[in-house]
């Protein structure tokens, strides 16, 4: 019998959902996946009624309730520690730059949103999208750099991954100008076999699910 459930969005455009879903993969965790499709705008009833923030991802697991992503990635540290690195230094490296992430970047968020099915190339470029990409693009570098890749920290994928996986989905889609250094960390992430099985299960998902305003968003 699961130990919990984790409540998400629709696959194919749910950038927060994906996040907590794979940490939760990661941490190994033995929940339920509860998918409810969204309705778009944030007006989406049935997740109101169960997320105590109205938002996805929410996580049950063994009487504890968690919410928001960086507190899903603390809760799935403490059950699998070696999501953070063991190192005090890069484990705060990778603490700050997954904090930038789930804090900042609103201007890429709103001119890119995610959406797994489509090629929306060459769009959305406005110059407050193109300056998070900038810094997007230097805090990959420096950690790649500082830590030997192909992931962030290293050779292996963790939660500060997880933090950039939708990023990395958006650049896919939307194909901004990124260096030859930023496309090898896509191609990483991509590959990755969870990042690999979201993408899959996105495409199953029905064409009910599909919203206007995902699929046409004003180019």
């Amino acid at each position: 019998m699961a130990e919990g459930r984790l409540v998400i969005g629709t696959k194919r455009y749910s950038s927060w959902s994906l996040r907590g879903w794979l940490m939760v993969h990661l941490a190994g965790l033995d929940v339920t996946e509860e998918l409810i499709p969204l309705a778009g705008g944030g007006n989406t009833q049935a997740i109101k009624d169960i997320s105590p923030n109205a938002l996805v991802p929410y996580l049950e697991h063994r009487g504890a309730r968690i919410w928001e992503s960086l507190s899903i990635a603390e809760y799935c540290a403490e059950m699998k520690a070696d999501l953070w690195p063991r190192n005090r230094s890069a484990r705060a490296h990778a603490r700050s730059i997954a904090a930038e992430m789930h804090a900042g970047f609103r201007a890429l968020r709103m001119a890119m949103p995610m959406n797994l099915g489509r090629d929306f190339a060459g769009h959305g470029r406005n110059p407050e999208c193109l300056a998070d990409i900038a810094r997007i693009e230097a805090i990959w570098a420096e950690a790649l750099a500082q830590h030997g890749g192909p992931f962030l920290m290293g050779d292996t994928f963790g939660l500060v991954d997880a933090m950039y996986a939708p990023v990395v989905a958006r650049f896919i889609t939307w194909q901004p100008e990124i260096s030859a250094t930023s496309r090898a960390y896509c191609d990483a992430v991509r590959a990755h076999p969870l990042v690999d099985r979201w993408y899959r299960e996105a495409a199953a998902e029905p064409a009910e699910w599909l919203l206007p305003k995902y699929e046409n968003p004003g180019l």
